[in-house]
């Protein structure tokens, strides 16, 4: 398992080393929208969102995403969205500047041209 700290454009070899653990399919992401980078892979989004606390990030600031790398989309369902304190009662992030958020720092890091 593999989980990697992203604060520039991810090279070919971070993202199928994020990926790996899901056959190149998709990438878990817990995602700072107030630093704009993230960590990626793992089994869980959990394991990304550790991999942020214990950089520094604040909690509030994370959300939980997938990276499709093959389709280039971004879903944004993860239990580390449940959270009431926030407003987001559903483990998919329902605020759509977050989510756009979430989209323009994953697309940004993960989209290889």
């Amino acid at each position: 398992m593999t989980v990697l700290i992203i604060e520039q454009p991810a090279t070919i070899e971070q993202i199928e080393q994020m990926a790996e653990i899901y056959y190149g399919l998709r990438i878990k992401l817990a995602v700072d929208i107030d630093r704009q980078f993230l960590a990626g892979g793992g089994e869980l989004h959990f394991d990304c969102e550790q991999a942020l606390l214990n950089y520094g990030c604040l909690q509030k600031n994370i959300w939980g995403a997938d990276w499709y790398p093959t389709t280039r989309e971004v879903e944004f369902e993860s239990i580390i969205n449940l959270r009431a304190s926030q407003g987001n009662n559903s483990t998919v992030l329902q605020d759509s500047d977050i989510r756009e958020q979430v989209e323009a720092i994953t697309r940004k890091l993960l989209e290889i041209a």
